[in-house]
């Protein structure tokens, strides 16, 4: 394929897409799948059959759309206009009403059970209004399992117009231009990362992109790859062209089985149409795409210890230097940057660096996505500029606690973050203030609290988590992790002391401080933070006589 046959598809695909009035989306992401998506698609089709509207109105399955707990979601197009909680039942009743009749059914409309007046134009409801889709554009309106639908977004136009219009120099520049940060947690500079292995002159140099996601209540990396597969794919070839890479390798956890499949299928369709492989194109640049699939080991979203499982190793942390741009994939100079980081290459480069980098703070620009869960009355995937507060989050586009309850904290970053109170619920959500209270942005997990929310259970739940999902290879992470959830759970059992408390904090500050790698480094994020906003619930325990607490058994 040459860049006129590209240009041909492109122009073919939205002629038959502009050839139907209507296209109906059904949400086919994990969650919306859980709750019988799959069979609400069927039904679909086999109603607009029934009808003869065939030629007329597309169904198509697409990826997460955002509102998980209300699903599964229909959408129809171009008007808008989201139906939750869709099952077979009422298939027939929303098609005749909303195709036939022109009269939406206002009880099924898209949390039409909990507003006053739910919005016919579902992008008019707060849920939607305050987001900004840059990593999720397409997400939910686009099926995932297509190249065509993909082409009807000008899929591929970027890495076309980086091969014939761009040098390496000029993509870099432009990203670097764009003030991306990585999107995994760390918050390194994106466009610096590239230049650096840009620069390391080799033989062989290797793109990855990590899709290990692992911590708990996060899946914005999963609703991705499930959702827009071939944005991720165009990423990773843009980034092998830009640091002179010419193979890549996506690495995703084993527990995202639908992702796996629908970015295999990505893969195999982006070769058959020669958009990877040799000689990408017509030019000389060849780039392609494998999979490596993790066996869950948490520790494996470290670069360094994803390297090792690709190896075919233990997946286990090195020191660095040498960091992974000078020596990583079997000794080559490797770029490593997660799915979303990924995703939001394609836009930057369509719209321009500068258009990116006005959106968000001074020190972190662009957007970022959050996956909601937890005490909140609209969990799941949403996007918003950095900088956002968090009562927006939680109180506009989640709707607020769930009950009428008060909202008590909400956990960032997963097990390596920590918890912000509801004294500072009006904290910009970016990199900087996060930290300065005591947290991490990470890879975007946003767990919400309510006043019933114990902490010291929290803190005792994240420490379990990181205490089994350490490597083991270091002690301070190894021996530390455990000694720190041990003393949690006698504080817990109302068994703790003063001792105890200050023996804590003094094993958070050494495990923090010399762990290998960040697994260990962050573990005790939860219970610093928990301490420093918390801690009369900590000295509650230790001060109270008999005060006890029916704990789960230890695993």
């Amino acid at each position: 394929m040459n860049r006129q046959d590209l240009q041909l598809l492109t122009d073919q695909a939205k002629e038959k897409k502009n050839s139907c009035k209507h296209t109906i989306c059904v949400c086919c992401g994990a969650s919306c799948i859980s709750s019988g998506s799959e069979e609400v698609l069927k039904k679909l089709e086999e109603e607009i059959k029934s009808r003869g509207l065939e030629n007329e109105v597309a169904v198509i399955p697409t990826g997460c759309m955002g509102p998980c707990n209300q699903g599964p979601l229909v959408k129809y197009m171009p008007e808008n206009t989201i139906y939750q909680k869709v099952d077979c039942d009422n298939i027939a009743r929303v098609v005749q009403s909303q195709l036939i009749d022109k009269k939406p059914i206002e009880d099924l409309l898209l949390f039409a059970d909990s507003r006053e007046k739910p919005f016919l134009n579902a992008e008019e409801d707060p849920f939607f209004k305050k987001q900004l889709k840059v990593a999720l554009l397409d997400c939910g309106d686009i099926n995932p399992e297509t190249i065509e639908d993909y082409f009807t977004r000008d899929g591929y136009k970027a890495l076309s117009d980086v091969l014939f219009r761009m040098s390496p120099e000029d993509v870099i520049a432009e990203i670097k231009h764009s003030r991306i940060r990585g999107r995994g947690g760390a918050g390194y500079p994106t466009g610096m990362k590239w230049e650096t292995v840009y620069k390391y002159v080799s033989d062989q140099k290797y793109v990855i992109c990590n899709g290990d996601e692992g911590d708990p209540g996060a899946f914005m990396d999963r609703s991705v790859l499930e959702g827009n597969p071939h944005r991720v794919l165009e990423g990773m070839a843009i980034a092998g062209y830009a640091v002179g890479a010419s193979k890549g390798y996506a690495y995703i956890r084993g527990e995202y089985p639908l992702a796996i499949k629908r970015f295999e299928l990505a893969i195999k369709q982006a070769r058959k149409n020669g958009l990877i492989g040799n000689n990408i194109l017509g030019t000389n640049f060849s780039f392609d795409v494998d999979v490596r699939i993790g066996a869950g080991a948490f520790v494996c979203g470290e670069e360094t210890a994803l390297i090792a499982s690709i190896e075919g190793k233990r997946g286990t942390p090195k020191p660095r230097p040498p960091f992974p741009a000078e020596s990583g994939l079997w000794g080559h100079p490797t770029l490593i940057n997660n799915v979303e980081t990924f995703a939001g290459i394609v836009p930057i480069l369509n719209k321009g660096g500068e258009w990116y980098s006005e959106i968000g703070t001074p020190k972190s620009a662009g957007t970022k996505v959050f996956a909601l869960a937890g005490k909140i009355n609209y969990s799941g995937l949403i996007e918003v500029p950095m900088g956002t507060t968090l009562r927006e989050i939680v109180f506009d586009i989640g709707g607020g606690i769930q009950g009428g309850g008060t909202f008590k904290a909400a956990q960032t970053g997963g097990p390596s973050g920590g918890c912000i109170p509801a004294e500072h619920l009006d904290v910009k959500m970016d990199y900087e203030a996060l930290v300065n209270l005591g947290s991490i942005m990470g890879s975007g997990g946003l767990i919400v609290m309510d006043q019933q929310s114990d902490m010291v259970d929290v803190a005792r739940y994240f420490m379990e988590f990181c205490m089994d999902e350490s490597c083991g290879k270091c002690v301070p992470c190894r021996v530390g992790t455990k000694m720190m959830h041990d003393l949690l759970h006698k504080i817990c059992a109302g068994n703790g002391t003063r001792i105890d408390l200050d023996r804590l904090e003094e094993l958070a500050v050494y495990v923090k401080e010399t762990s290998l790698c960040g697994l260990g480094g962050s573990a005790p994020n939860p219970l610093l933070s928990t301490l420093r906003h918390f801690r009369q619930e900590y000295e509650s325990r230790i001060t109270t006589p008999g005060v006890k607490k029916e704990l789960q058994p230890q695993s």
